[in-house]
């Protein structure tokens, strides 16, 4: 979604949209209509204002609803920001007659799933639902938009307060260099300017914010005729401007908008800032220099200089400081391109130690290097054939078509840019990405910044002025009840009044009808089982080869050398160096990728279909052939050593190792973190990565999955070197042991002082991988914590207001699996957010009833309308039918098992899986404020341990 891809920062949340009525016709009245034939665009717009885009895709019988409203954090004041973004989360929270907290709750009822976003330009808002509901989501969206503003209450705004707030400690204060765009932000424009402070605002601002904030800020920015409306799926067309005219028709318009003018950056001299962060374990140095605004010839060019420069090992930034001067892993170079303003960024974490002024260094001299060489016509020519497989992949879904539809026609005025700005980057030439190089990036001023670890000023440029950063401190009971002494009450808004009965929630439609994916199999001579499904919407073929064993088959002094063979894989093969495999890649516009996980080694790629048969090629070489090469394995050996460094600062990453090793023990690999340890990966030499692939890389585990515009025959054919050169061997996968229950809950606690949040994970041990229990508990554990809409979300995030939001679920192992309900919550309220947890779960465990299991039946039935419509996620089913030694027709017989389901058989469940008091309960946050508050929870005294998962004395 280009649009939204160039933003400078979107802030995601659960959202909605809004909508408008008409009683006086039933067709709506049309200003203008354009349509592709192509992709089957029409627009118009209704006599309010609201711009309608309408796409029809037939393919599944899904609807995607998108709301776009020029509206972001550029239209806030200094002293009310993060408005636009707090006002996003709003929308949630009650509409006069949809009723509180009915929205999310509806969508999650549909089947559905909803989200949006703000960014410093506008504000979407979407869903995504088996199309029997469109009508209901109509009606949804436009009482929020012309009914919302009378049910704002005190209460409801200081709690939403509080969840926006969770969310900017989980993205921005609570994560490794997540003050670095503000700081950036502050620094580049000057006072006041639109872009000069971040998306999600300060703590203060969003605190101080009034109930006539939110009034003048919906009356002033949410009229119809400063939205875009876009439908995109399989609905009827007639029936659908019906329902349009009908909901959003009669609302009125609010007074014209004005555009604001350009206003890009002017350095006149560059700036340099440090920040010790507190969750950094490595130096990072960011240099970001003012641009162009969006849809200017020069923001393409700036867009297709940052892929130049990302350009792998063709990029001269990888070839300076990765590979000569060996001082990080990695640099990546981005453009951020918005509505009134760019900016263009080049950024390196350093290893470990490192001095950000050596970095500094040998960036200027690549940046010269890039200025006298520039680049060549062969790379541009690849990066344009990523950008064309990029253009297909954006469209197969109809969420990324309703939100590029939307994006385009209220930021550019043309939704039918979604076909034809591709034509806009094939027309940038070579002179013309140098040309933007010398009059944005060479010799210009710029921001620095440099994050460096809490008490490593010294690695910070020498050059650098301390940020101003405003660090929050955790205060036990400073929430409680904030604001809600006043007794602030506004008089009501007028509202349109109606030509029908808004109260009346509209009926579901006819049933779709909904088709389960055809999968066909066969197996090679050397016994790799091929699955496919065959699936032609689009020229787009996604494929994956997969060979179980994975991180399972790691040794104890050894943990890591799964992760290292698939890192090394990717590092050329026998007949082409890492650079020449590159360019291969490149030119065939292909994406491969290999990653290790717990139980298997999975190779993975997304190619435009005419390529598949090359890229197929490509994919096996890698596998069959790779060059162990010896210059590339002490890069990646580093690379992963800083990553394993950097996830100690990072408490989600922390949270992850140690609740695996406490769910697994010290006997199951699985225990131990997939990248190793330091000390293990210092371990591990070139011949012990070479000996686990030639014990472990064997043809019977492995299996090959296609999903796309291609048939059975010519995937076949185009495995001839996978079925002569892969042999058989005889590899003992890991013994599957039966999880014991605990005979009593016991609580852990992992320090990480400063922490804003807690990290709570609450779970036991499951079932394996094809067990007949797995999905009665994903269907059970559905109103608990599988979606949005269930208890946990709702009482944890929009009730109480404890955190940005709370989930549970079990995954899928065939060495056993794990129930896990979890969430992240501000530090003082650790302790309420743990009895909360238990006080769920104990009544779910004794109340779940007829009437959760047939909402449970109804929701996850609906769902499988939209569980197949891309090629990445029918791929998903071929990977489970041979992980897991699944028949081949298991989403049927799930469906199955879910529709004769009885209440006794859901309890069993429930009882058997989900008992809080058998439970391990993982806190890792401050233990300075909030460990002896954890003790009271009633489960005894809570073990401490460190970051690695090991008691502390």
């Amino acid at each position: 979604m280009k649009s939204i891809k160039r933003v400078l920062t979107m802030v995601a949340i659960a959202v909605t949209m809004t909508a408008c009525t008409n009683p006086e016709s039933s067709t709506p009245t049309t200003s203008s209509t354009k349509e592709s034939k192509a992709l089957n665009i029409e627009k118009y717009q209704l006599k309010n204002g609201l711009d309608v885009v309408l796409h029809q895709d037939k393919s599944d019988p899904v609807v995607a609803v998108a709301i776009v409203y020029h509206v972001g954090s550029n239209r806030e004041l200094p002293g009310k920001t993060g408005f636009a973004h707090f006002f996003e989360h709003m929308l949630f929270q009650n509409s006069t007659n949809v009723g509180a907290g009915k929205f999310i709750q509806n969508i999650g009822n549909m089947g559905g799933t909803l989200n949006g976003g703000t960014w410093q330009d506008g504000t979407i808002y979407y869903e995504v639902v088996p199309n029997d509901g469109l009508e209901q989501i109509l009606w949804m969206e436009s009482d929020r938009m012309g009914y919302f503003i009378n049910t704002v209450t005190k209460e409801g705004l200081e709690n939403e307060k509080q969840v926006v707030k969770n969310e900017k400690r989980q993205s921005v204060d609570n994560r490794p260099y997540g003050h670095t765009n503000s700081v950036v932000m502050e620094a580049m424009y000057p006072e006041g300017h639109p872009y000069s402070w971040s998306v999600i605002g300060s703590l203060e601002d969003l605190q101080n914010a009034t109930l006539q904030d939110v009034r003048d800020f919906y009356q002033k920015w949410y009229g119809v005729n400063n939205a875009t409306l876009v439908l995109a799926g399989d609905f009827e067309g007639v029936q659908t401007k019906e329902w349009i005219e009908k909901y959003f028709g009669e609302l009125q318009p609010q007074p014209e908008v004005e555009a604001l003018p350009p206003m890009p950056a002017k350095l006149a001299q560059s700036v340099s800032l440090y920040h010790e962060d507190n969750f950094a374990q490595l130096p990072e140095l960011t240099v970001t220099f003012p641009a162009v605004e969006q849809y200017q010839a020069d923001a393409y060019a700036l867009e297709l200089l940052a892929e130049v420069l990302n350009d792998g090992k063709d990029s001269v930034l990888y070839q300076t400081i990765v590979e000569q001067d060996k001082l990080a892993p990695s640099v990546s170079a981005y453009a951020y391109i918005g509505e009134i303003a760019g900016t263009f960024g080049i950024s390196a974490r350093a290893f470990n130690g490192t001095k950000l002024d050596d970095v500094k260094a040998s960036l200027d001299k690549a940046l010269t290097r890039f200025a006298k060489e520039g680049f060549s016509d062969e790379q541009l020519a690849r990066i344009i054939t990523r950008q064309e497989k990029a253009f297909y992949n954006n469209l197969t879904s109809v969420f990324n078509k309703a939100s590029s539809l939307a994006t385009y026609n209220e930021f550019a005025g043309d939704p039918n840019l979604i076909t034809t700005e591709i034509e806009r980057y094939k027309s940038v030439t070579r002179d013309d990405i140098m040309n933007v190089f010398n009059k944005y990036i060479n010799g210009k001023n710029y921001v620095a910044t440099s994050f460096v670890p809490k008490g490593q000023k010294e690695l910070a440029l020498s050059d650098a002025t301390k940020a101003d950063v405003v660090e929050e401190q955790v205060v036990q009971g400073a929430e409680q009840n904030l604001g809600m002494e006043s007794t602030e009450a506004l008089p009501p808004v007028a509202e349109t009044k109606s030509a029908f009965d808004r109260s009346v929630k509209p009926k579901f439609g006819k049933s779709p009808t909904i088709t389960l994916p055809d999968v066909w199999t066969s197996k090679l001579d050397n016994g790799v089982q091929v699955l496919g499904i065959e699936h032609t919407e689009l020229p787009l073929v996604s494929f994956s080869i997969r060979i179980l064993g994975g991180h399972a088959l790691d040794t104890k002094d050894k943990v890591g050398t799964a992760n290292l063979v698939t890192s090394m894989m990717m590092e050329g093969t026998a007949t082409k160096t890492p650079q020449q495999l590159e360019k291969a890649l490149g030119e065939l516009g292909a994406d491969i990728r290999f990653t290790t996980s717990d139980e298997y080694l999975t190779l993975t790629g997304n190619t435009l279909a005419a390529n598949f048969t090359e890229v197929m090629a490509l994919a096996q070489e890698m596998l069959l052939q790779p060059r162990w090469d010896e210059s590339e394995w002490t890069r990646i050996k580093n690379e992963t050593i800083a990553q394993i460094q950097q996830a100690q600062g990072n408490p989600g990453a922390i949270s992850n190792i140690v609740y695996n090793k406490l769910m697994y023990g010290d006997e199951n690999m699985l225990s131990t973190p997939i990248s190793g340890t330091v000390e293990s990966v210092n371990n591990i030499t070139l011949d012990d990565v070479k000996a686990f692939y030639n014990n472990n890389i064997v043809a019977n585990l492995t299996s090959v999955h296609v999903a796309g515009d291609v048939a059975q025959q010519q995937v076949t054919a185009s495995l001839a070197p996978l079925a002569k050169t892969l042999k058989a061997g005889d590899v003992q996968l890991p013994a599957t042991t039966a999880a014991t229950l605990n005979e009593k809950a016991q609580v852990y606690f992992v320090d990480v002082p400063g922490a804003k949040q807690s990290f709570i994970k609450i779970g036991a041990r499951a079932m394996v991988a094809n067990s007949d229990d797995y999905y009665p508990l994903v269907a059970v554990n559905h109103n608990l914590g599988g979606s949005f809409s269930g208890q946990l979300f709702q009482i944890l995030r929009l009730q109480k207001g404890y955190t940005y939001g709370a989930y549970s679920g079990v995954n899928r192992k065939n060495l056993g699996g794990v129930f896990t309900a979890s969430s992240s919550v501000r530090s003082n309220v650790t302790l309420e957010s743990l009895q909360t947890f238990r006080e769920i779960m104990t009544n779910y465990n004794q109340g779940f009833d007829e009437e959760a299991l047939t909402n449970t039946k109804s929701v996850l039935s609906r769902s499988n309308a939209r569980a197949f419509e891309t090629t990445d996620s029918l791929m998903g089913v071929l990977q489970n039918i041979s992980s897991y030694d699944l028949p081949k027709d298991y989403v049927a017989k799930q469906q199955a098992t879910l529709a004769n389901m009885t209440i006794e058989q859901a309890q069993q469940t429930v009882a058997k899986y989900m008992n809080p008091d058998k439970m391990i309960y993982l806190i890792v946050g401050d233990a300075a404020t909030q460990l002896e508050r954890v003790n009271e929870l009633g489960l005894g005294k809570a073990i401490v341990l460190d970051t690695a998962g090991n008691p502390v004395n």
